[in-house]
């Protein structure tokens, strides 16, 4: 239905959930997430991988393995690739959501949004929400209904960024666009992850 933490340790099982609070795994170091109140934040120093599904979750796995350029990413330890669906089964298990590139092959490889699963996808573009450029974001949520989340902003124009150029165009072209940095490309607007955390806290556990 559609509407870069590694190491040697194995992401833990999960454990019973509540519904008081929401917390946000794979947090960047300087993220918009630990400004917030009432948010447990777990980054690469906490490390997710140790959280025991306790709340309703936001979750943003490392994703560079599961995109448009999985070919190419050759740095990646094979064991990142793990944590993908790990956060997909917290999801389901309490409630909550989960972003990751539009391109993404985690939902296919866990059938995210397929016939009888607990969840279901939405895309969205996090230009709406504030960042520099188009980012083709698909999310999937599970503990409630599309009509139940808030309200999508929309913003007017276009962006002058891009996070890759199309083939054959250069400066001086009139589609050129000027690339965005890589932590640009990577930042999560704050309003966006606000209204992740509002989705997050409205969605019901299923343990």
């Amino acid at each position: 239905m559609i509407a870069n933490q590694t190491a040697s340790l194995s992401p833990s099982r999960s454990a019973s959930c509540s519904p008081s609070s929401v917390a946000v795994l794979f947090c960047c170091d300087q993220s918009p997430y630990k400004l917030m109140r009432g948010v447990e934040v777990w980054d690469k120093k906490r490390d997710a991988r140790r959280y025991n599904a306790g709340s309703r979750v936001v979750a943003h796995p490392p994703c560079r393995l599961w995109g448009n350029l999985r070919t190419v990413a050759t740095k990646a330890p094979a064991e990142e690739k793990d944590l993908g669906p790990w956060a997909v089964e917290q999801v389901r298990r309490c409630g909550g959501v989960l972003e990751h590139p539009s391109g993404s092959t985690l939902f296919a490889h866990c059938g995210c949004g397929a016939e009888g699963d607990a969840g279901w996808l939405l895309e969205v573009d996090q230009w709406h929400w504030g960042h520099v450029c188009s980012k083709p974001t698909k999310l999937y949520i599970v503990g409630c209904t599309p009509d139940e989340i808030p309200p999508q902003p929309h913003r007017a124009g276009e962006p002058d960024r891009c996070i890759t150029q199309g083939h054959g165009i250069r400066r001086g072209h009139p589609k050129f666009k000027s690339r965005i940095t890589q932590w640009e490309r990577e930042a999560t607007p704050p309003a966006f992850a606000a209204w992740l955390v509002e989705v997050a806290s409205i969605c019901r556990g299923n343990s």
